[in-house]
């Protein structure tokens, strides 16, 4: 399906086009290296354990326990990372994960490492990720532009499967030479090379006024209203599940397939995973150039209905050679529908939420892979790895052709950016920043004819103030005046409001006041209703 006549503004940059900017160039590469870290740790605790009692359950308990802090954490990383230095919040995470590998070493060589310690000190170690995470890709549109997003998000995506291809190849010689100790070590070392490269980091002066700190809880509330009263967000987060959720036995119970199916040693385990980074690399190489092709719809398809034929290869023809091409198109189906997900999302995101609508997509990436990975392990346990890859198979084919129907928002010519319209508030009896909750009125003169296109508006009109930070929209009619209508939105607090004077408002929500105000006669009226004991 052909996207048909795309600007020069309008289409992405090249593959490699983020490396030209110094921050992602100073800041990716190490940020890749500990991925390798990462990986590296998760298949030395898969490995503790691959050869003990129900190892079908405990080596899928590794990969949640490596997810689970995403699923509970990265939200409120995501609130900590729009309110505070993106570059201490990285710094503090990375000595975190430093500190803690090196426990898990001592433990490991002291011969204390049981499953549930390693359990543990998986799921301590991925705690530092889920503050990581949210903090990094938000930072992503500081230090690359608009257009090179797509291309920034690809090569993120190459950095993790690069991490999961080479981790394990580290991983698995490191414990053939040295045992399982010193793969926790590299995690420390990859973790204190991203610290390094924070530390030192020459961040550019921003181009906007920082804004004023909000409070903890009422930017975990603002957040969680934002995303839910946002329908492109919340159409990219249902694609992400549906995925997700089926895909993700590949990275659950690869270590058995490797081991039951293709009967390889801890070097072959390391090149399917090398397969897999190989893949990714050949989508960053090409999905820029598809995308001006086909549609993303189109693009989503394609990928998912590959990924899903090849779960049933590796099971219904168990030779590594076919198992090598089949992860190649595995890691480039991947890599193509989570980079696509991921940049779209990024671009209609707003900065004053991005971290925060950028942690729920990773709450549900991860959530959706801690609690199909418990399931998938629990079918392999019982019916076998061939019937799950299968089952898995079918459910990722089935979820994908929901694409036909639930299609992704169009984002070209979308601009996040905040643009302040509203009419200047000073001048009103002074609040304390806390005080609240504030009741804003706004009256419209309406003639007989245009009531009901004028009420037709009004669904957006309400969705653009509780995404913003109302937390109660209504809109009544006057009895006595049935030409007037009066919209009432309350928000928590003085600050609040104060916000969505100053950046939270962006043009569509513009447009949206504009497609409701031109069905009015007059000017519309304002008014700030306060609590009354106010001085």
């Amino acid at each position: 399906m052909s996207r048909g006549t795309i600007s020069a503004d309008e289409r992405e940059a090249g593959a490699f086009a983020p490396l030209r900017q110094p921050g992602f160039r100073w800041l990716w590469p190490a940020v890749v290296v500990s991925y390798v870290g990462v990986w590296g740790q998760t298949v030395g605790a898969q490995w503790l354990l691959v050869n003990g009692p129900n190892a079908s359950v405990t080596v899928a308990l590794i990969q949640t326990a490596a997810t689970l802090p995403m699923m509970l954490f990265t939200f409120p990383g995501g609130v900590l990372a729009d309110r505070f230095d993106r570059r201490w919040i990285l710094l503090a995470t990375q000595l975190y994960v430093a500190a803690t590998a090196v426990v898990l070493a001592l433990l490991t060589a002291a011969g204390l490492a049981t499953p549930p310690v390693v359990l543990s000190f998986t799921f301590l170690i991925a705690l530092g990720g889920a503050f990581q995470l949210p903090t990094w890709q938000a930072t992503l549109p500081e230090i690359v532009p608009r257009k090179e997003l797509g291309s920034a998000t690809r090569l993120e995506m190459v950095g993790v499967n690069f991490g999961r291809s080479v981790g394990p190849a580290l991983a698995g010689v490191l414990i053939a030479l040295a045992g399982v100790p010193w793969v926790f070590i590299l995690t420390a070392a990859t973790a204190l090379v991203l610290a390094g490269s924070v530390l030192t980091w020459r961040r550019q002066p921003q181009t906007v006024a920082p804004r004023a700190r909000e409070r903890f809880l009422p930017a975990l509330r603002a957040g969680i209203r934002y995303v839910r009263h946002d329908a492109s967000v919340r159409r990219i987060l249902l694609k992400a599940m549906l995925f997700i959720a089926p895909a993700t036995i590949l990275w659950a119970l690869i270590p058995m397939v490797a081991r039951e199916q293709l009967g390889v040693s801890a070097g072959g385990y390391g090149a399917l995973f090398g397969a897999l980074g190989v893949g990714a690399i050949l989508a960053a190489l090409t999905v820029g150039r598809l995308r001006a092709l086909m549609s993303t719809n189109t693009l989503l398809v394609f990928a998912g209905i590959a990924y899903a034929l090849v779960l049933a290869a590796l099971v219904l023809v168990p030779v590594f050679a076919v198992a090598l091409v089949a992860l190649v198109i595995a890691g480039a189906a991947w890599t193509a529908i989570i980079a696509t997900l991921n940049a779209e999302l990024q671009v209609i995101l707003p900065a004053w939420v991005r971290a925060r609508g950028l942690a729920v997509y990773l709450v549900v990436f991860t959530g959706s892979q801690a609690v199909a990975s418990i399931l998938w392990g629990q079918l392999a346990a019982y019916a076998g790895i061939t019937v799950a890859f299968l089952a898995a198979a079918a459910l990722v084919l089935a979820t994908t052709l929901t694409g036909l129907l639930l299609r992704m928002p169009e984002t070209r010519g979308v601009n996040p950016d905040a643009i302040a319209y509203w009419a200047d508030i000073s001048g009103l009896i002074e609040l304390q920043p806390t005080g609240g909750p504030i009741l804003i009125t706004v009256e419209y003169t309406v003639e007989n004819a245009e009531h009901a296109a004028f009420l037709a508006t009004t669904a957006d009109l309400r969705r653009s103030r509780l995404r913003n930070g109302a937390t109660r929209w209504e809109l009544y009619r006057v009895a006595e005046t049935p030409d007037l209508f009066v919209e009432t939105f309350a928000v928590d607090s003085w600050e609040e409001h104060q916000s969505q004077h100053q950046d939270r408002l962006t043009a569509a929500d513009q447009r949206i006041e504009q497609a409701t105000q031109s069905y009015i006669s007059k000017p519309p009226t304002s008014r700030h209703l306060i609590p009354p004991d106010t001085t």
